[in-house]
């Protein structure tokens, strides 16, 4: 089973069971947490992906490290031991925040642009969002200085592109052509 499909699978009974014992939101909090600093901290990141840490040394380490979290969340880590499938664990998470705010009719657009955003740019990119969904938005920027200008607007898997480096790239191949 592949990463991907093995923590979607995780994610979807984990959301199942959290919405069961009424912690949702506790633990779509957690998994917001645990993602992002797995995400940010790369020692954290080596040391979860590391085969040669036991299971037993990376289950304690995380139930010390994610100690304010959630019994559920702990029981994630415990599932993950007995699996042994540490590997995936920020994967989960964000399995987990995908799909709990897709139940909720959320979705997130990320904009990438090559300065982050002012208002006059978050304006045209929120009238652009309303042409591609009618979900409830939250907007993540990323700033990318080689997009030039204009912006990429992704939002699923949909994505449409209005940065200056696309349109000199389309220009360059109608001259080619």
């Amino acid at each position: 089973m592949s990463g991907t499909r093995a923590a979607i699978r995780y994610a979807k009974a984990i959301l199942d069971l959290a919405i069961s014992q009424g912690v949702a939101n506790e633990v779509y909090n957690d998994m917001v947490l645990i993602s992002s600093t797995v995400k940010e901290n790369e020692e954290l990141n080596a040391f979860i992906q590391n085969p040669t840490i036991s299971v037993n040394v990376k289950e304690s380490a995380l139930t010390e490290v994610f100690a304010s979290t959630n019994g559920l969340t702990k029981g994630l880590f415990h599932l993950l031991f007995e699996n042994k499938r540490f590997e995936i664990l920020e994967s989960v998470a964000s399995q987990y925040v995908l799909q709990s705010d897709e139940m909720n009719g959320f979705e997130v657009a990320k904009v990438t642009t090559a300065i982050p955003m002012d208002a006059t740019l978050e304006a045209k990119v929120s009238e652009k969002i309303r042409e591609f969904s009618n979900k409830k938005i939250t907007i993540e920027n990323i700033v990318d200085e080689s997009i030039i200008g204009g912006f990429i607007l992704r939002i699923g898997d949909k994505q449409y592109n209005a940065s200056i480096a696309n349109r000199l790239k389309v220009l360059k191949r109608e001259l080619s052509n």
